[in-house]
């Protein structure tokens, strides 16, 4: 094979190893054989994490790798000038910083190098920042000789690809980080959360919402399509899907669907257009084009108090309100809380006189809005529980600065 043909496939597998880092040691000895050295090594370094964040060589005796990461690092100043005056794409002989004399007077000569017939080393800069430094490094021995022209001629072909497989590689990671990240985040939620596509199809699903699915009530998979039970409310969702991929046809906050439960409990479904902004950039790594909540109608302590608080509800009227979630309607919830239809109905009225809401509905919805989305990590430990603080209108200048 001619040089013309071995670069073009060398640099093929430069950039194949962007997406398989597993090939990088095979690329490494092909770099070994066209550049002239008997190994070489791929550093990507973050002083922040103390220690290399990818690191692959081929050709390295691990006994010495590990001496020389142990011990005699610190005493190979060649490779540490180069390091410091080696720019971004340029190529450089360790023997460029040190004479080939006084290298071999070095103990790092006598204890490590000479041992192992190592003599000098070509390298290329591929990235060097405040935030870490990459490098790939290719090893000469004894009977390849110091550096020559050629071999710096043969490194400066690859090293601009070197540095864009790199490149992509980090950002390839970074992605990779960033969905794992937000990933996790969407376990952590108490709702049941499905990321679907117009077609209802589910892309994602978090922890909640894949053992949801797994009981087939309220919800299901058909095929891969998400399904909530019932005709109706099977409707709604495609009306509320539908109206998603128009940002303007649906409410920011979204819409709400009630669903039928097992033994006739309550839940809710909160369809959430991912139509723009953060919101458009969440849906983007699943190909979302809405986010599905669901969750039970039910009330905790926590979000009863902030109920209560914020809409200077008796404890008449929050106990009507929690048999309203949990019960339903004002005939089934007046014999629970011992009390006449017409006296349940007159609560009724001055909840809807002080939340705002006109539907019995819209109380459900309210209710279930108070909860928090973020579940609960576990059992509480011991200690007072600080009092929960509900912004009113009157607090919209925030809170009062900190004393120093």
């Amino acid at each position: 094979m001619d040089e013309a043909a071995r670069i073009s496939q060398l640099i093929g597998e430069i950039y194949d190893t962007a997406i398989d880092r597993a090939l990088w040691p095979g690329l490494l000895e092909k770099t070994c054989e066209f550049v002239g050295g008997h190994s070489a090594a791929l550093i990507v370094h973050e002083p922040a994490r103390q220690s290399a964040r990818f690191y692959v060589s081929w050709g390295c005796n691990p006994d010495y790798q590990r001496s020389y990461r142990e011990t005699y690092a610190r005493m190979h100043s060649a490779a540490q000038l180069a390091r410091i005056y080696v720019k971004i794409g340029e190529v450089a002989a360790h023997l460029d910083f040190i004479s080939l004399e006084e290298f071999r007077r070095t103990r790092f000569y006598e204890e490590w190098a000479r041992p192992q017939g190592h003599l000098d080393a070509v390298q290329t800069t591929l990235d060097k920042s405040a935030a870490g430094h990459a490098e790939i490094t290719v090893s000469r021995h004894e009977r390849h000789g110091i550096v020559d022209a050629g071999t710096r001629r043969r490194m400066r072909i690859l090293a601009p690809h070197f540095r864009r497989a790199v490149a992509v590689a980090k950002l390839i990671e970074r992605e990779k980080l960033e969905v794992a990240a937000f990933a996790d985040t969407l376990d952590g939620l108490a709702a049941a959360l499905f990321l679907v596509d117009a077609e209802a199809r589910i892309v994602h699903a978090n922890a909640r919402g894949r053992a949801l699915l797994a009981r087939g009530a309220p919800v299901r998979s058909l095929e891969g399509r998400f399904s909530p039970r019932g005709t109706r409310a099977d409707h709604a969702l495609k009306a509320a899907l539908a109206a998603a991929r128009d940002a303007a046809a649906i409410e920011t906050e979204g819409a709400a669907i009630p669903l039928e439960g097992p033994d006739g409990a309550r839940w809710l479904a909160h369809v959430l257009p991912l139509t723009s902004g953060e919101r458009r950039a969440a849906g983007a790594a699943y190909a979302a084009v809405a986010a599905v909540f669901v969750r039970e109608a039910t009330l905790g302590l926590p979000p009863l108090e902030v109920l209560a608080r914020l809409y200077d509800l008796t404890p008449t009227e929050l106990r009507v309100l929690l048999a309203i979630v949990k019960v339903g309607g004002v005939p089934e919830i007046a014999p629970v809380l011992g009390i006449s239809e017409s006296t349940v109905k007159t609560h009724l009225h001055r909840i809807f006189a002080k939340t705002g809401a006109n539907r019995q509905a819209d109380l459900v919805k309210l209710a279930a809005g108070v909860a928090s989305p973020i579940a609960s990590p576990g059992p509480r430990a011991p200690g007072p529980r600080a009092p929960a603080r509900v912004i009113r209108p009157d607090d919209a200048a925030g809170p009062e600065p900190a004393a120093p």
